[in-house]
């Protein structure tokens, strides 16, 4: 979403709960799931002035342009006018606008506001993300093609378990899959012409395991398969540091290169441009059970939350997960 308010700037000092460099802007962009601290200052002509976020969609698919508003309203006493004024916010497509607020964004990496990015890896993990098309016989459906509209990451759609992972895991119920896979079983040109043997995704409920502490590394990369657009991805459980982004394949030798290990933000939702990647670390120090999902609702209910993040315990009981039923919980009569 673009956000903005009628003739004021914003000063946007935090973004997921973490301080960054403060920026002055007449607009913001937000991904869904995202949180950003603004500081206004009321120094217009007392009057009335609209509030307004209009979305931002670049995926070659219809889509709603209407926007939502309310009003700044200055008190003291004078004639509101017929109409408020309207902020001017970026066109409902431009991508450059995204870019150009995005890129902006750095932690505040003070002495009292420290950040601690990983800069040796223990584990790499590359994930393509891609909207599929799950087969539906006689084309009975109403997707594409007459089948159903899916989503996926390293081309397996999410399929709700009917025994919680949590407690699948910790009270040994039944066995957790631990296989997602830490790269794409198969390898194409991700931003290529792609083929139909990517278009449906396998069905399971794959977990990702890592050790305590481990210093983590998470590639997404967008895909042409179905149709390309921005994916925001979100991670239970952490924060974790946006180290860098660009567009095309992610490469293994440049685009590290490219990596900015000094002030990127931590967040916990981020936006994967469209036609490119982006590549985030964090310190698996939180032990438990977080999924992973794309951030828009629709998506996720197709299959886009296709890994289960398990942190196994750490060597002290504070570095360990709580007992899921302590044993004086009050039980329901």
């Amino acid at each position: 979403m673009f956000f903005g308010i009628a003739k004021h700037n914003l000063t946007v000092v935090a973004q997921d709960a973490a301080y960054i460099k403060p920026i002055t802007t007449d607009y913001v962009m937000m991904t869904p799931g995202q949180t950003m601290d603004i500081l206004l200052t009321a120094d217009q002509d007392p009057s009335y002035y609209y509030i307004v976020a209009t979305p931002f969609v670049d995926a070659d698919v219809p889509y709603n342009s209407s926007n939502t508003l309310a009003i700044l309203q200055y008190a003291g006493n004078y004639t509101p006018p017929s109409s408020p004024s309207y902020p001017s916010l970026p066109n409902v497509t431009d991508r450059d606008a995204v870019k150009n607020f995005t890129t902006r964004i750095r932690a505040l990496a003070s002495i009292e506001h420290s950040i601690n990015v990983p800069k040796e890896i223990d584990m790499k993990i590359f994930i393509a993300v891609s909207i599929n098309e799950i087969f539906c016989p006689d084309e009975s459906c109403e997707g594409p093609n007459g089948n159903r509209l899916s989503a996926s990451l390293n081309n397996i759609s999410f399929l709700t378990p009917t025994i919680d992972i949590l407690q699948a895991y910790y009270k040994h119920v039944c066995e957790v899959p631990v296989d997602f896979p830490s790269k794409p079983l198969y390898a194409f040109n991700y931003m290529g012409d792609v083929g139909n043997n990517t278009l449906y995704p396998s069905l399971g409920t794959n977990v990702t395991m890592i050790d305590y502490g481990a210093a983590v590394e998470i590639v997404f990369q967008g895909t042409n398969v179905q149709t390309p657009e921005n994916h925001p991805m979100h991670l239970h459980g952490f924060s974790f540091y946006l180290v860098g982004t660009g567009y095309g394949n992610f490469n293994e030798t440049t685009s590290p290169e490219t990596y900015n290990l000094v002030d990127r933000p931590e967040v916990n939702t981020i936006g994967v441009p469209k036609n490119g990647w982006a590549t985030i670390r964090f310190i698996a120090n939180n032990p438990g059970v977080w999924f992973m999902h794309y951030h828009l609702e629709r998506h996720a209910s197709w299959g886009m939350a296709s890994t289960v993040i398990i942190v196994k315990n750490g060597p002290t009981n504070d570095a360990s997960v709580l007992p899921i039923l302590p044993e004086n919980l009050p039980i329901c009569s």
